[in-house]
């Protein structure tokens, strides 16, 4: 798997720039099953309010995960953009530095839309400012749109099923994240039963543990991916 290079960000974190992982595995298993929520709508999906709240208390391992989480997300908008490599990490650096600003005053509502969404606009504005700067041109006539296409950054929002292609990424960095913090045996009873679709009297047999044990760790898994991204 190709490394790609780090940044180091605010609260020293390092954050990878880009993802290299091939989403797939059915779509990762239709976003684990949508969590297990019968009346999920992943178009809607929000990053969860637990990680959040532990993110405005200024919770050093919350800003990890939520780096890790949407640092490869900022920096695929900056790319996609038209940035270089050099100015896209600088882009997402002062992302990071005004969400800590401003994270507290973040609600989700069906007016604001999802955290993703809010922070798409966040790095929309970063990257206009920076432009706007590489420009130095007076605004043109027309007022702010002209001016905007003047600068090259298109004055578009990105509705909520547009962001929601972004899900699979953070599901997998997600997915990352709780492997590490659980034992193999766990991670792989989840894995064989729930992304594997393997029945879990199989797994059980398979990894010498109960059937009971499966489903515990299924159950685990999936409460703490939706802590992450739910």
């Amino acid at each position: 798997m190709r490394v790609k290079p780090e940044r180091r960000i605010s609260y020293g974190v390092i954050v990878s720039l880009g993802d290299t992982y091939d989403i797939h595995n059915s779509e990762l298993r239709l976003h684990v099953n949508a969590l297990n929520h019968p009346h999920s709508d992943r178009s809607s999906a929000a990053t969860s309010y637990t990680l959040l709240e532990q993110v405005r208390q200024q919770d050093q391992a919350a800003w990890f995960r939520l780096t890790e989480l949407y640092g490869p997300l900022i920096y695929h908008w900056c790319r996609q953009s038209g940035l270089q490599a050099e100015d896209s990490a600088d882009i997402l650096q002062e992302v990071f530095r005004s969400l800590v600003t401003h994270i507290g005053g973040f609600e989700r509502s069906k007016a604001n839309g999802s955290f993703r969404a809010w922070l798409y606009t966040i790095t929309r504005n970063k990257i206009r400012d920076h432009f706007s700067v590489r420009a130095d041109k007076p605004t043109a006539a027309g007022g702010t749109d002209a001016h905007l296409q003047l600068l090259g950054v298109p004055d578009r929002e990105l509705d909520e099923s547009q962001l929601d292609q972004c899900f699979g990424g953070l599901m997998h960095r997600a997915l990352n994240i709780v492997r590490g913090e659980i034992k193999e045996t766990t991670w792989l009873a989840f894995w064989r039963s729930t992304m594997d679709d393997i029945a879990p009297a199989a797994v059980a047999d398979e990894l010498g543990i109960s059937v009971a044990s499966v489903w515990q760790a299924k159950s685990r898994v999936i409460r703490r991916l939706r802590e992450l991204v739910d």
